[in-house]
């Protein structure tokens, strides 16, 4: 079962504590209830997400409702027959998975296809195809480590992670129980004995884990399974410790509503910035473990006429496809509407999902698990999985193909509107005379040609000198034609200084340069105490970025080029010295220090101020939902352009050959600051520079080199 697939024709929750087992009702509405508490936590979140800041943590309640009832149906199996038909296992939950979940990929694909911007189709693609193979999860948290995909925009199938997290927590929890079992014959242990230690173990190290992870890796800590294996492993424990123990009446009463406050506390408190899992994720589960074992007898439960009303217990019923289909409709609406989304655009939204979600759980869900065909065995059900999964592959190989038509058409669009006199950044220089600078673009789409960091076959592969950890960095490319006497300039930053290598390298072949980078994303080259980017601390990656901050600044310093070029993000890049100065006034210290090792060296230091903001000051895919207009897009430019530390330090030192670099006039007029300029794009995503733009700013750079 997935994290909301417990829902499906009520839930059984017998529970085992030994040959002594009561019999228990096999519905539990509080369960049902618990249900639908958790996918309206998340639903409401992603439509809501400044509003209910912590409603992410619904996953958390499905991961104990999960364990608790696979581990109390299991138990019940290997008790009275002393075995798990693992076959039979894995089929009933292919039965009850499967069909809902290829629909929705099948369909998000299609509605992918029509709607979303073809730049958006090979992340879609693949996404889909991990999703149909339940191993979303690791992509999304190799994803979550790689600073170029940070800016990626979530697909359509992103939240098949945790879909995936309970696929592989099913794949191996029988055999755990197996392997206890096993293990309480050989030592002649009572069985629940061991197995209560097994779980309780396994639950401990993976809390552990989590805490551990949370601290040293918080991205990726919120995907992997073993990191989560523990919320699983506390409704296991839960199940094993209901037929043991019984609460009084009266504490049995008030131990639910407690359970569902904690919930509902964490949901409120906990926001992005929470470091999560880790320990916190304790507040959701200790009160998802609350209410299951207030729950857990034939007695009247605190709130039950609440928690027994009809379409609370209907939602927890269809929560398994209400939690499909919400998130593809999230992704698509706003192009599908042309607009971003607004307060009654969410409200259809919701009404959508839950049209959808009750005729795929009658029609779909319920025919899937009652079929007749896959019932008669296992192995018709496997073939049935196989199948789906293929006609999933080869659709997202369709959408592949022919997203490499539109970017050769897309291509070919842009090289003709390059033979333009208005392209780019041209459109805005002084007397130029263009009809409609800030028009729509030649080819809106962004793909392949327009990445930033694309380097030339003039450049050599990255090479393990001033490597971070396991990412090479540097990288040397000649354009000097085989001068003797070609001049060496350097390019380090971050990836804001990589968005402009495809000027320097323009203005490199003008001149004849050899260039050498380093650049790391999310790194600034400055003598600070760096604390994260983007509020995300990783002690790991902190040193690491520090360590080879001051590598880059011995190297170049050593190498004495002819010019530095730097740049970097630091309108989101934390610094603490402990000293207590504002932070404004740490960065500039560190990077005049810096700067002062290479102009000693008898280098000129060009500081190449941030570009205007794009995503953190307009909606996300503002220009290709305003294909048409996208200058609706453009914004202020006193918002667009705040105060930047890097800038500031540029303009606030006292060394004559240190020089800033400022080109912000070729993306904003007086007023405004744009997406689109001169028929280009002027972003390739969220916070970094188109490459043909970027390309096109070269001969400015090199007329303020001349200054």
């Amino acid at each position: 079962m997935s994290i909301v697939q417990q829902a499906r024709g009520g839930a059984a929750a017998g529970t085992v504590a030994g040959a002594g087992l009561r019999r228990r009702p096999s519905f539990r509405p509080d369960i049902q209830a618990l249900r639908a508490l958790a996918v309206s936590l998340v639903v409401l979140n992603h439509l809501w997400p400044k509003e209910l800041t912590g409603g992410y943590v619904g996953v958390d309640v499905f991961f104990v409702i999960s364990g608790f009832l696979i581990t109390s149906h299991l138990l019940k199996e290997l008790l009275a027959t002393g075995r798990i038909r693992l076959a039979s296992f894995y089929a009933r939950r292919i039965r009850r998975l499967l069909p809902a979940a290829f629909l929705v990929l099948t369909v998000s694909l299609l509605a992918a296809m029509v709607w979303l911007p073809f730049s958006r189709w090979e992340d879609t693609a693949r996404e889909i195809l991990a999703s149909a193979l339940y191993a979303e999860n690791w992509v999304l948290a190799a994803k979550s480590v790689d600073y170029s995909a940070s800016t990626s925009s979530a697909t359509v199938a992103q939240h098949f992670w945790s879909l995936s997290v309970e696929e592989q927590f099913y794949l191996i929890w029988p055999l755990l129980l197996i392997a206890l079992f096993w293990l309480a014959g050989r030592r002649n242990r009572p069985a629940i004995a061991v197995v209560f230690a097994g779980i309780a173990a396994v639950t401990a190290l993976g809390l552990v884990a989590s805490v551990l992870t949370t601290e040293f890796s918080p991205n990726q800590a919120y995907f992997v399974t073993p990191v989560r294996a523990w919320e699983f492993g506390a409704g296991a424990l839960t199940a094993l410790a209901l037929g043991r123990h019984r609460l009084p009446s009266p504490a049995m009463k008030g131990v639910g509503p407690a359970g569902f406050v904690l919930i509902a506390c964490s949901a409120l408190a906990f926001n992005d910035g929470t470091p999560f899992p880790g320990f916190l994720a304790l507040v959701p589960v200790l009160g998802t473990v609350m209410v299951i074992f207030a729950g857990n007898d034939n007695r009247r439960p605190a709130f039950k006429p609440l928690i027994s009303m009809l379409p609370l217990q209907y939602l927890g019923n269809i929560s398994y496809s209400l939690y499909l289909w919400h998130w593809p409709l999230i992704v698509i609406a706003p192009f599908a509407l042309g607009r971003a989304l607004g307060t009654f655009d969410r409200i259809g939204i919701v009404l959508l999902a839950v049209v959808l979600a009750a005729l795929t759980k009658a029609y779909v869900e319920d025919r899937g698990q009652s079929s007749v065909y896959l019932n008669a065995s296992a192995r018709r059900t496997f073939v049935a999985m196989a199948v789906g999964m293929a006609l999933v592959a080869g659709l997202a190989g369709l959408q592949l193909q022919v997203r490499e038509v539109r970017r050769e058409a897309a291509e070919q669009a842009a090289a003709a509107a390059a033979l333009q006199p208005c392209h780019g950044p041209l459109a805005l220089l002084a007397g130029a005379d263009c009809a409609d600078p800030f028009g729509p673009s030649a080819a809106p789409v962004m793909s392949d040609a327009n990445e930033y960091w694309k380097t030339p076959p003039t450049c050599d592969r990255p090479d393990d000198e001033l490597k971070a950890a396991e990412t090479r960095t540097h990288q040397r490319c000649d354009f000097s034609g085989g001068k003797r006497d070609a001049e060496t300039v350097w390019l380090v930053g971050d990836s804001h200084a990589q968005q402009w290598q495809a000027a320097v390298f323009a203005a490199a072949k003008q001149r004849g340069w050899i260039v050498h980078t380093a650049l790391l994303g999310g790194c600034p080259v400055a003598d600070v105490r760096f604390t994260g980017y983007a509020d995300n601390v990783d002690q790991n990656s902190t040193r690491t970025c520090m360590d080879w901050a001051k590598r880059v600044t011995d190297a170049v310093a050593a190498d004495r080029p002819a010019a530095v070029f730097t740049s970097m993000f630091a309108r989101k890049q934390s610094v603490d010295d402990g000293s207590g100065r504002p932070v404004s006034e740490q960065f500039s210290a560190g990077l005049q220090k810096t700067w002062q090792r290479w102009t000693d060296a008898g280098s000129k230091v060009y500081v190449l101020a941030d570009p205007p903001l794009n995503q953190a000051v307009r909606q996300p895919d503002c220009t290709n939902l305003h294909v048409q207009d996208p200058a609706a897009c453009a914004v202020d430019r006193a918002l667009a352009q705040p105060e930047d530390p890097l800038t500031t330090a540029a303009k606030s030192t006292y060394n004559r050959d240190v020089q800033l670099v400022d080109l912000t006039d070729y993306f904003c007029d007086p007023r405004k600051c744009y997406t689109v300029v001169g028929g280009v794009n002027v972003y390739f995503d969220a916070n970094h520079l188109n490459r043909e733009y970027s390309e096109l700013l070269a001969p400015l750079l090199l007329d303020r080199l001349a200054k």
